[in-house]
């Protein structure tokens, strides 16, 4: 899938691996409020470590320690998680090193995720992440519009991966192919949103503003955005 992020692929780089004896993951949990099944932390706690061993050879994540993962990527993927209904078809647009989409298997293993990334070192990368932390959650190497040619998802997952201008343009010819997007945004959601009305790519589509949650380290905040069809929408609310 399309990323705006810029191309890091060089090993010098990455982020050295952190030490991970300073801040066992049990303790960000606890800062943070948050609790989860012994061996669902278990099995986050091992891909935190396969994903950066992973991430020394090819950038994968900014987020190397525990507090970084939970502050950021686990709270972004709860919340998405509130959001979905139980045996969800999802699929996690350009996944990269796999948040939302890994994090979001582990933690809902009641979902039916699949991932889609563009980028074939990313792509393989999660991949063998995947497989390392022993799910079975398949891995498209190829943008998530190809995908739909063989699958139809009830939700697709972005996060970091393009302005609302550009995932709107991809995707106006496939919504025949899922329900609802669900974007996780920062506060220039705003000026996008307004941007892509100005372009007309709402005339069809509906959006909504589920969910707001602080931005760590900042005075902003986090959303959670669902964007469906009008049509849809009104059908539901009748």
């Amino acid at each position: 899938m399309h990323s705006d992020s810029p191309p890091a692929d060089d090993p010098s780089c990455a982020p050295p691996p952190p030490d991970l004896q300073v801040d066992p993951l049990a303790a960000a949990l606890v800062r943070h409020n948050i609790e989860l099944a012994a061996d669902r932390a278990t099995q986050l706690d091992a891909y935190c470590h396969r994903l950066w061993d992973w991430n020394t050879k090819l950038n994968l994540t900014r987020h190397t320690d525990y507090e970084k993962f939970v502050a950021r990527d686990l709270v972004d993927t709860r919340a998405i998680s509130r959001h979905l209904e139980k045996r969800e078809r999802v699929l996690d647009v350009g996944t990269g090193g796999g948040v939302p989409g890994v994090v979001l298997a582990i933690i809902r293993p009641d979902l039916r995720v699949a991932l889609s990334e563009s980028v074939g070192k990313k792509a393989r990368a999660v991949e063998a992440i995947v497989g390392e932390v022993g799910l079975k959650t398949p891995v498209h190497h190829c943008r998530a519009e190809d995908v739909f040619a063989r699958h139809a998802f009830d939700a697709l997952t972005v996060r970091a991966v393009a302005p609302l201008t550009k995932l709107l343009t991809w995707f106006k010819p496939h919504w025949h192919s899922f329900e609802r997007l669900l974007v996780i945004k920062g506060p220039a959601w705003v000026d996008e949103r307004h941007e892509a009305r100005e372009l007309g790519l709402f005339r069809k589509l509906q959006l909504r503003k589920l969910e707001t949650w602080p931005l760590p380290g900042t005075d902003s905040e986090s959303v959670l955005l669902e964007i469906r069809r009008k049509e849809q929408a009104l059908g539901e609310g009748d």
